[in-house]
């Protein structure tokens, strides 16, 4: 311990005797990092946001050529005044359908509306069998060739699926790529949204005719939309927090430098990703301002040390030189606990939330280096004034808060005050506990849920399912058998059987698979009785019906060894996708044989459904990561089991109010949702750990309980006060965001810096009470002397 304390010692005094050097380094440092921040792009991709190495991707991966993937784009054309068999109408969709299928990006292949050649109608007559292309090629918009349509698309039964249920509207859709083929790049995400709405909807989009536009790359550029408002909540944080860091110490000065300095390490958290290649998804848009709080956190314990040693008299370099000596290792503990807290995210299998990890942990690794060491070093260059020192020796010495509300907290190390707040907190602890067993997995509510349920999008989301037979949520079960099995009636038949008993699963509206679309087919050979909509057990009967269902029509893949059942539902809300799933695995058990089996799952549901259970997988790893690392650390800088414990514990607390809370505000555990635990235990660390080793510093002198408690509220309290309140004002300017899930965070976050900094003023010290005698500590004392 001497060694590292001697290690520490060498480092303040070269750090202060060769400050102009230090301050130049800096300097160059942040200018070439600004500079590179500057080049620092949003950043959106559809499987990072999905656990690519779960068994469900792995199947939709496998699949994706055939069956198209869940990355899909809807467009629907509707006509505001009326039906859409006009000659304005099809003009639009054709222009729509044409425009669509130039965007680079979109799967050409899978472009499907009435204009697609795949788009075809049958219908029994005399002879057998007649069809063709539901608009035809010598299509022309008058009243005989309309008329013609409206004949062919009641003939293909396409209303519901490619028309809506009340002829206004019509629906052009297909599958995008994960590489744009222009460039040989990662398809552009945020550029491709842009292009839809400059493209499609800007260009069609008039007085009767509406374009409502869906899928994940339109959603994530609505959200990266929403997401630029992040800055004039950034811009709204900085002034609050100026404004409370003023009014804490009362000098213009001492309240600009932890602003300039978190901002510093801001740029560098920017710069050092564009460095690393990496851009900034819109989902983690929000880290950089948290780096920011963390940031402001420990500049004003930093200025707050130093202003006190200012205000007994010394210059502002012994000032900075004394503080930095005096927090360097708490403040480094809690920073490094903050750190490895975000890094044990890595152990999620999701792309979003990996780099989220190290966007996180980056920042407030740079913290270090920024709040720790740069911000002393500047305030040592400061020549106050005499009316600045004035004011900053009053705020010290004559502060109410420091001679009143410090002396009344103080009594919750008498033990009966602690053993009431003890009996509280564990009374709060099991209903929350009980409280966080009901947390959902997976979205609660309908539509995009980052977004609120009056944005355009939702809203077109609401209208394409109002307008529509089939849900826009839908999940693929995938049989796997052996190749040109579609003709084996065993294999169909199965197939049916299935299909069958999840149609009859609460929450899935319909289902479509090859054995029920062949059944269909085979009805019509025989003069359109019902009686004949079966399987036949007779193989060419069989090879009849499947010859008029092409491959194109995802139905089934090119060699027939892999079909899928395609599931409509009625929402994606988590207690829907867990009940069907359960369905499927169960009935999969059952169903299943050596030649064939049924595997979940494709589709946007099937991705939900993957996504839903990594998360599950992961809350309890990662909650016992975060509390495993920064339970060692805490072992590491106190050496004792007791100081780790009641550092722990209030923050083990939160964890489970804010679960709670989540529970009884209907937020979802979700990709989003998830860090946020695992944030805000790094971020509550640090009042603990400040207070605690500012108390042990005291109990290692002699003092009791009581006074050392005073004492540490007398030198930190009031940095952590002011810290936790101005943490929790400027997340809370988050609730008027357009995204919804910054809304989610917004209260959270402020949950969770409000009852942290509370935790740590009154159960820690409570806690304490109980751990620690005052005459062992009296004992020790004397020893010691």
């Amino acid at each position: 311990m001497m060694a590292i304390i001697k290690f520490l010692n060498h480092i303040e005094r070269n750090i202060f005797r060769f400050r102009f050097s230090v301050l130049g380094i800096f300097l160059f440092i942040t200018g070439y990092l600004l500079a590179q921040a500057t080049n620092i792009k949003l950043d959106a991709s559809f499987e990072k946001n999905v656990p690519l190495q779960h068994s469900y991707m792995q199947t939709y991966l496998k699949h994706q050529t055939d069956f198209g993937g869940a990355n899909n784009v809807l467009i629907s054309v509707c006509n505001t005044t009326g039906d859409i068999f006009n000659a304005d109408f099809f003009t639009t969709l054709k222009g729509v359908h044409d425009q669509l299928f130039f965007i680079p990006g979109v799967n050409r292949i899978l472009v499907n509306s009435l204009y697609a050649p795949s788009t075809r109608f049958v219908e029994v007559v005399e002879d057998g069998f007649a069809g063709g292309p539901v608009i035809p090629a010598d299509f022309q918009p008058d009243e005989r060739g309309l008329a013609i349509v409206k004949g062919n698309i009641e003939k293909a039964g396409i209303v519901g699926s490619m028309v809506s249920d009340d002829y206004t509207c019509s629906m052009v859709k297909s599958s995008l790529m994960e590489i744009d083929p222009q460039t040989g790049e990662k398809l552009d995400t945020l550029k491709l949204a842009k292009q839809l709405e400059v493209e499609l909807r800007g260009e069609f989009e008039k007085d009767n005719i509406s374009i409502h536009i869906i899928g994940f790359s339109k959603m994530v550029g609505d959200i990266a939309d929403g997401a630029k408002g992040v800055v004039t909540f950034f811009a709204i944080a900085i002034a609050i927090t100026a404004i409370m860091v003023y009014l804490f110490c009362n000098s213009i000065t001492l309240t600009l430098l932890p602003i300039l300095c978190s901002l510093i390490a801001v740029i560098w958290q920017m710069g050092m990703l564009t460095e690393l290649g990496f851009g900034l998804d819109p989902m983690s848009i929000l880290v950089p301002f948290l780096v920011f709080a963390i940031g402001v956190s420990h500049g004003v314990q930093m200025i707050n040390a130093i202003s006190k040693e200012v205000a007994k008299g010394n210059s502002a370099r012994q000032a900075a030189q004394l503080s930095f000596r005096r927090l360097l290792v708490p403040g480094g503990i809690a920073l490094l606990s903050d750190t490895v807290g975000f890094l044990t995210l890595l152990a999620i299998d999701i792309g979003i939330i990996r780099e989220l990890a190290i966007t996180a942990s980056l920042g407030v690794g740079l913290i270090i280096f920024t709040n720790l060491l740069l911000l002393p070093i500047l305030v040592s260059f400061v020549r106050f004034n005499e009316e600045e020192q004035k004011h900053i020796v009053e705020n010290a010495d004559h502060k109410l808060m420091n001679r009143l509300l410090w002396r009344k907290a103080a009594i919750v190390t008498s033990r009966k005050p602690a053993a009431i707040i003890l009996t509280f907190t564990a009374i709060l602890f099991i209903w929350g506990f009980n409280q966080s067993g009901e947390l959902k997995i997976g979205e609660l509510h309908a539509g995009a849920p980052a977004l609120h349920e009056d944005s355009r999008y939702n809203q077109d989301t609401f209208l394409i399912t109002d307008k529509y037979a089939i849900s826009v949520d839908y999940m693929s079960v995938v049989v796997e058998t052996f190749a040109e099995s579609c003709v084996e009636h065993e294999v169909l038949n199965t197939i049916d059987t299935m299909q069958w008993r999840l149609e009859n699963v609460p929450g899935v509206q319909s289902a479509v698979s090859l054995a029920s679309v062949a059944k269909i087919v085979n009805t019509g050979y025989n003069e359109g009785n019902k009686r004949w909509q079966v399987l036949s057990r007779n193989q060419q009967s069989l090879v009849q019906s499947i010859a008029r269902i092409p491959h194109t029509s995802g139905l089934l893949n090119t060699n027939c060894s892999a079909m899928p059942i395609i599931l409509f539902m009625e929402d994606h809300k988590a207690e829907t996708i867990e009940r069907i799933v359960t369905a499927v695995k169960e009935n999969a058990a059952e169903l299943n044989t050596d030649t064939i089996k049924f595997k979940l799952a494709s589709g946007p549901v099937g991705v939900m459904a993957a996504t839903n259970e990594a998360v599950a997988e992961a809350q309890i790893p990662m909650m016992f990561y975060v509390y495993g690392a920064v339970t060692l650390l805490c072992l590491i800088s106190f050496r004792s089991v007791r100081a780790t414990v009641v550092v722990i514990a209030p923050l083990y607390v939160v964890s489970t109010l804010a679960q709670a809370l989540m529970t009884y505000l209907d937020i979802g555990l979700t990709v989003s949702t998830l860090p946020v635990i695992a944030l805000g235990v790094g971020i509550g660390v640090d009042y603990g750990i400040y207070i605690l080793s500012t108390m042990s510093a005291h109990l290692k002198q002699g003092e009791t309980m009581g006074q050392a408690y005073l004492s540490a509220l007398k030198e930190r309290g009031s940095a952590v006060l002011i810290t936790g309140v101005t943490l929790a004002i400027g997340v809370s300017t988050w609730f008027f965001s357009d995204l919804k899930f910054q809304v989610d965070m917004g209260i959270l976050l402020t949950f969770m810096f409000l009852v942290n900094m509370l935790a740590a003023i009154i159960i820690l010290p409570a806690l304490s009470t109980f751990l620690w005698s005052d005459k062992s500590q009296s004992k020790k004392a004397s020893k010691t002397k």
